[in-house]
């Protein structure tokens, strides 16, 4: 379903502040994967998710190629990809549009890729639909699809987000550290309602996080990076077994360096 292949990332290129975020990235997912992303701050979790949905462009170098269940984004423009993809950011705010309806937001997300009329906004059969979505978050929304969004939570907001971003089934969806402005209950709610959604939607997953434990407990695959490059890459069994302290040993045989972060250890 993703298929990243020698992809590099240079900010400020040619000037005094270059900085090179991604080096050589390689990776693969089969469609189904639930991977978690770790590492250290600055280690180039969030711009790859970047690199993958287009907001940056990768550098120009020969070989490099991003695939979307087989069709080459490299070059494609953001909105491109948008079709194929699903995101929900760190902040409850990005992903929704506070002055308009919560059925408003579900029908913009409902009609993403497809081409726009005159027609009458939103139609019975689209309320009932939504309406339907909505009882699956357990959390009442279904009974106020008129409310404005701007009313709501951050973790009821976070909660439709999700819900927007899965209903066209995307090719690959982003999670881009979505719970972290979150308290630790309502994070804990996000995260099991990511977990089934991505299961009953079969959906292929990416999520980014600073939380050991649950980069351990959620997805079938643990990517760890570092500098840039995925350093380790734990799946099936070897991930079930895994602990915290595991994983600070295994970060410091795959790095030759102790995992010094204070967000990921308070986590």
């Amino acid at each position: 379903m993703l298929t990243i292949q020698h992809v590099y990332k240079t900010f400020n290129q040619g000037t005094v502040n270059e900085k090179k975020v991604i080096s050589n990235l390689n990776l693969h997912l089969a469609p189904g994967d639930f991977a978690t992303i770790i590492g250290g701050n600055g280690a180039g979790k969030s711009t790859m998710l970047n690199l993958i949905a287009g907001v940056f462009p990768c550098d120009n170098v020969a070989g490099s190629s991003i695939l979307l269940d087989g069709v080459n984004v490299t070059r494609q423009p953001e909105y491109k990809r948008a079709q194929l993809l699903g995101r929900v950011f760190q902040d409850p705010m990005m992903g929704t549009a506070a002055d308009m309806e919560i059925q408003e937001n579900l029908a913009m997300a409902y009609r993403r890729g497809k081409r726009r009329s005159l027609r009458w906004g939103i139609t019975k059969q689209e309320k009932r639909i939504f309406h339907e979505k909505l009882k699956t978050l357990g959390l009442g929304l279904e009974t106020c699809m008129t409310m404005k969004v701007g009313l709501l939570s951050g973790g009821q907001r976070q909660a439709l987000t999700l819900l927007m971003a899965t209903l066209k089934q995307p090719k690959l969806l982003l999670l881009d550290e979505h719970t972290a402005a979150l308290d630790p209950k309502t994070a804990q709610n996000i995260l099991s309602l990511t977990d089934e959604i991505v299961t009953r939607e079969s959906l292929t997953a990416l999520m980014v996080t600073h939380n050991m434990r649950d980069a351990i407990r959620y997805g079938n695959r643990l990517i760890m990076m570092n500098e840039g490059k995925i350093i380790l890459d734990i799946s099936g069994e070897d991930k079930k077994r895994l602990s915290v302290e595991d994983l600070l040993e295994k970060f410091g045989s795959a790095s030759g360096s102790e995992l010094v972060n204070d967000r990921m250890l308070l986590n």
